[in-house]
C-alpha cells in the first residue's frame, strides 16, 4: 500500500557531490568507489604500509602492514577450515587491536562479518548468532586463538555484494544487510562530511566497535585516509592517549562521553594538555541529538576543537545527518539533528508532512535494501527506496531536521 510522503528540503537545491548521480531507482550514488571494501584497504595499506594502523592503549601496536598480514593469515586460517565465499562469521569480543585483526580476517576470507557486540546479553547474542546462521565465531564462545593460515585475500567482491551484518539493538535484533556499495558511500560521506586529511589523522576512538557507528563511522574512516585508530577503555587509557599519542581528534557516542567527562575535567585541573584536539566527533543514538551540557563541558574540556555529531541508523551504515555544534544556537543543540550529508535525502511521512512534521525517511547510498532472511519486516519498513526510521521529526524549508 502506498504511504504519502513529502521530500525536504522544499525551498533548497540537494547538495550533491559531482562524483554522485541519480540512478534510475532515483538514489544518489557515488561514481567513483571501489568495487569492494577489501580493495580500498588495500590500496591503503600500500599506500600507508610503515603508518601506525591501530594503537592500543598498554596493548598492541600495528602499522598498516602488520595488520594487514596479521588479517590476511586469519583469512587463511578460516579458508583451511572450511570458510569461504559469503559464509558468515561472527565477530563477538570487547573492542581493540584484536577485534580490528578479527573484523579484517573475516572480511579478508571472502566471508560476511556478523558484529556482536561483546556487552549483549548472552540469550540475545545467542539469537544473533542463529539468526544470523553463523558458521564460525571469533572471540567469546569460539577457538581460545584465531585461525592461522598462509596469507589469503579474497578479492573478489562487487558493490552490490553483502560485505557485513549488523545487527538493531535492543531485545529482539534485527540483521540489516550492508553491502560493499552501502559501506563505502558511508566511508566517502564521514570523509568529505568531516574533511578528514591524509597527513596522519591520529583518532581516538572511544564507541564500541560492533556499531555501525563505530565500524564505518569511526574506525573504516580513519583507515580510508590513511590514518591512526587509538583505542582507550577507560577515563585513564583516554588521558594517557592525549598525553602521549599526539591525538588530534576524538570519536565516541553521546553515552561513551557522558562516562568519561567528569574524570577528565579532574585530569584537565591537574594539568592535562587537550589543546591539540582539533576535532571532536558523536555518533548520535537515533532521534536524540547531543544534550547541550555535553556539548558546553566538551567545549570547555577541548577548547580549540570543532564539534559535531552524526546521527544515523544501522539501516543507513550509521550516517545520514550531520550537525556542527561549534556553530550552533546553545539552546536548541539538544534538539537538533542536523542536515542531511553524502547523499542522503529526506522525507516525511503523516497527516502533518507537508507542514513540516511527521515521520523521517531517508534514502542514499548507505541507505540498507533489506533485513537479512526478512522479507515481511523489510516491506514494513519501505516505501519505494524511502526507508521509514520510526523517528518522528521537524524539518524546515532548508532541510535542518530536529527532534519532536
Amino acid at each position: 500500500m502506498s504511504r504519502l510522503l513529502i521530500e525536504y528540503p522544499m525551498h533548497r537545491p540537494r547538495a550533491r557531490t559531482a562524483s554522485m548521480e541519480r540512478g534510475a531507482d532515483g538514489v544518489l550514488r557515488y561514481g567513483d568507489l571501489t568495487p569492494a571494501l577489501t580493495e580500498l584497504l588495500d590500496l591503503r595499506v600500500h599506500s600507508f604500509a610503515t603508518r601506525e594502523a591501530v594503537v592500543e592503549v598498554g596493548g598492541p601496536r600495528l602499522t598498516y602492514r602488520q595488520l594487514w598480514h596479521s588479517a590476511s593469515r586469519i583469512a587463511g586460517g578460516l579458508r583451511e577450515r572450511g570458510i569461504g565465499y559469503g559464509d558468515r562469521v561472527a565477530v563477538r569480543m570487547p573492542s581493540g587491536a584484536r577485534w580490528v585483526r578479527a573484523f579484517l580476517g573475516a572480511l579478508l576470507s571472502g566471508a560476511v562479518p556478523v558484529l556482536v557486540n561483546d556487552g549483549l546479553p548472552d540469550d540475545v547474542a545467542e539469537r544473533v548468532l542463529a539468526d544470523s546462521d553463523t558458521d564460525f565465531v571469533l572471540g567469546c564462545g569460539g577457538e581460545p586463538e584465531f585461525p592461522d593460515g598462509p596469507a589469503f585475500i579474497d578479492d573478489g567482491a562487487a558493490l552490490g555484494e553483502l560485505a557485513l551484518l549488523c545487527y538493531t539493538r535492543g531485545p529482539a535484533p534485527r540483521g540489516v544487510e550492508l553491502t560493499n556499495e552501502n559501506l563505502l558511500s558511508a566511508i566517502s560521506a564521514m570523509v568529505s562530511a568531516a574533511e578528514l586529511p591524509t597527513d596522519g589523522l591520529r583518532n581516538l576512538v572511544l564507541g564500541p566497535l560492533a556499531h555501525a557507528s563505530g565500524c564505518v563511522e569511526q574506525l573504516l574512516s580513519t583507515f580510508a585516509v590513511g590514518g591512526t585508530v587509538v583505542l582507550a577503555g577507560d577515563a585513564g587509557e583516554f588521558a594517557e592517549a592525549l598525553r602521549s599519542e599526539r591525538i588530534d581528534t576524538v570519536s565516541g557516542t553521546r553515552h561513551s562521553y557522558v562516562g568519561l567527562l567528569p574524570e577528565l575535567a579532574t585530569f584537565r585541573a591537574e594539568g592535562l594538555r587537550t589543546d591539540g584536539v582539533r576535532r571532536i566527533s558523536t555518533a548520535a543514538e537515533r532521534a536524540g541529538g547531543m544534550p547541550g551540557e555535553v556539548v558546553a563541558e566538551l567545549a570547555e574540556l577541548f577548547p580549540s576543537a570543532r564539534q559535531w555529531s552524526v546521527w544515523g541508523a544501522t539501516e543507513t551504515a550509521g550516517v545520514g545527518l550531520a550537525v556542527d555544534h561549534t556553530a550552533g544556537a546553545a539552546d536548541e543543540i539538544g534538539a537538533v539533528l542536523g542536515f542531511a550529508f553524502g547523499g542522503t535525502e529526506l522525507a516525511l511521512s503523516g497527516p502533518l508532512a507537508e507542514s513540516g512534521h511527521g515521520e523521517l525517511l531517508c534514502r542514499g547510498p548507505s541507505v540498507m535494501s533489506r533485513y537479512w532472511n526478512d522479507p515481511k519486516g523489510t516491506r514494513a519498513r519501505f516505501t519505494g527506496c524511502w526507508f521509514h526510521t520510526g523517528d518522528q521529526v521537524s524539518i524546515d524549508a532548508d532541510g535542518l531536521v530536529r527532534r519532536e
